[in-house]
């Protein structure tokens, strides 16, 4: 057994009243304020289900239980100021009497009918406070993180189903619906999400909060926004999808025009470019042509289709249709671009020649050496090779160049002059060709080249 408490004289009893009597007008204060918690009325009227439901059982058990120990206690120290009020200077049986009172285990508290109480508890004032203040903690976070969820996801949810009911008309406008189009499903597959999640909200909210590690504080922790967060993500995801539709709507007519310029210019280009090789063919004698592919009609089948979708205004069909239509339109231009160049390149070849040969012409006429023979010769034989067809583009190559060498030869000094005639004879048929020309044989060999048609 514990020692007796030493005996208060008059001063520190009055101490210990004014004490208590503080703590019994805080507890009161806080029982009233958390009687009028608009969480722990929502939680009287709301019908509850899952860990809600049990932790709320814990707890308004716990309030009746604790307006039980206010009583106890509010009756005790009640006592104990009579005791107190009955004369100015208290006798020394008042002052034993107030002692075992304010510090002793005088308090007995029936828990008879109460699940998991003693039939009895017997406290003193200080371990009734205590005990008190432990009951209020427990029951005011169990209010206050429900309240919490409350205040915080069902009018967040409501916010978002108004924002998924007019995406839903906008979707439905431009033909994104359910079975239709992915779009309309995962809209669907929303609304059904945000109608569970406000239901289990509703009726076990502690399923949704996660308290904070280490905080003592009631309530301390926050609502778990996983599954709305979820939810506001896949709507914007299908938001963008419909404000896509919506653009190529509004911009869709613009789009077929410039996809039909574009096939068009392609057409165009390839024609010509069929052009430009019949005519390779009568002027380049040798030459090796590539083939010419026809219109890209695929793409022009696909380009009624989309007309037909806009006007049916199958907008959620059109709108894929037309990104691969445009990057598709893009790369037949460039291919036709490619074969025209790679068809007209012979005539590029030929240009060239003429523009060297008439350069060199003017270089020596310029310098008084047009009347010379040899040159006239050469020039005569280089230029009637070059402006005949159809044109031996190898043998013009060689005589632009038999006439530029002696062009150098009667232009160089004497000892330069026996120098060249040296290099000249030590070069080989392959070695009195161009670089540029050299490469061009390269890309037109003798024989057809394979994949060529």
């Amino acid at each position: 057994m514990g020692s007796q408490p030493a005996v208060l004289d008059r001063d520190g009893v009055d101490r210990a009243l004014a004490r208590l009597g503080a703590e019994h007008e805080a507890v009161e204060t806080s029982l009233l304020a958390l009687q009028d918690h608009a969480g722990r009325r929502l939680l009287e009227g709301a019908g509850l289900t899952g860990v809600t439901k049990e932790r709320w059982a814990a707890a308004d058990a716990a309030i009746t239980r604790l307006w039980r120990y206010f009583d106890a206690y509010s009756g005790a120290l009640g006592a104990a100021r009579a005791i107190r009020e009955r004369r100015r200077w208290p006798s020394r049986e008042d002052l034993v009497e107030l002692t075992d009172r304010l510090r002793g285990p005088g308090v007995l508290i029936s828990g008879a009918g109460v699940e998991g109480v003693p039939l009895a508890e017997r406290f003193s004032l200080a371990e009734l406070v205590a005990r008190m203040n432990e009951l209020y903690a427990s029951s005011l976070d169990v209010v206050v993180a429900a309240d919490s969820v409350w205040s915080a996801l069902p009018a967040r949810i409501d916010l978002l189903s108004a924002e998924l009911h007019r995406t839903r008309g906008l979707a439905h406008s431009v033909g994104v619906r359910p079975g239709e189009h992915p779009s309309g499903d995962d809209l669907e597959a929303i609304t059904a999400e945000l109608a569970d999640l406000r239901a289990r909200v509703i009726e076990d909210p502690l399923a949704f909060w996660r308290a904070v590690a280490g905080s003592s504080a009631p309530g301390g922790g926050r609502p778990d926004t996983a599954r709305y967060d979820r939810a506001a993500l896949a709507l914007e995801d299908v938001r963008r999808e419909v404000e896509a539709v919506l653009t190529v709507r509004q911009d869709s007519e613009q789009r077929l025009i410039g996809l039909r310029d574009v096939l068009s210019r392609a057409d165009r280009t390839l024609a010509e470019a069929r052009v430009a090789r019949g005519e390779v063919l009568a002027k380049i004698a040798a030459s090796e042509v590539p083939a010419v592919s026809g219109p890209p009609t695929a793409l022009q089948e696909q380009l009624s289709a989309a007309a037909e979708y806009r006007r049916r205004a199958q907008w959620h069909r059109l709108s894929p249709l037309l990104e691969s239509l445009e990057e598709r339109a893009e790369e037949e231009l460039r291919r036709a671009r490619e074969s025209l160049t790679a068809v007209t390149a012979p005539l590029a070849v030929r240009a060239e020649l003429r523009g060297r040969l008439d350069a060199y012409r003017a270089k020596v006429a310029r310098l008084g050496m047009a009347e010379d023979l040899l040159l006239m010769e050469r020039y005569d034989t280089a230029r009637r090779m070059l402006w005949s067809a159809p044109c031996d583009l190898r043998a013009a190559e060689q005589a632009v160049l038999r006439y530029q060498w002696a062009a150098a030869e009667a232009l160089a000094p004497p000892q330069q002059q026996e120098q060249q005639q040296g290099q000249q004879e030590q070069r080989g048929p392959q070695d009195q060709q161009w670089p540029g020309l050299r490469q061009r044989d390269r890309e037109w060999p003798d024989g057809p080249r394979e994949g060529d048609a």
